[in-house]
């Protein structure tokens, strides 16, 4: 599967409660089981007025079909090309 990332533009998303984000992700499950293809939400992240999600999917038509589902906006999908972190200046190294 291909790794995506999502940014979705949700004015006061900082301000967002626990009990909301909980009914955000209930949606969003609701949404990727809807989907009937392979499909994993891997994590979000909240700041300022946006949320950032990193998805696993076939292609960007589902994603986009998953925001129509749940209601989300999907305001720039981008194929993740790669990652990297600390650990990747131990394999310089190598």
């Amino acid at each position: 599967m291909t790794r995506f990332l999502i940014e979705r533009g949700i004015p006061g998303a900082s301000e967002l409660t626990d009990q909301q984000l909980a009914e955000i992700s209930k949606t969003s499950n609701e949404a990727v089981a809807s989907l009937g293809v392979p499909y994993n939400w891997v994590t979000s992240y909240v700041a300022g007025d946006k949320v950032y999600c990193l998805h696993e999917t076939e292609d960007v038509e589902t994603i986009l079909e998953h925001a129509r589902r749940g209601g989300f906006p999907a305001d720039l999908v981008s194929v993740v090309a790669n990652e990297f972190g600390p650990q990747t200046a131990d394999q310089a190294a190598r």
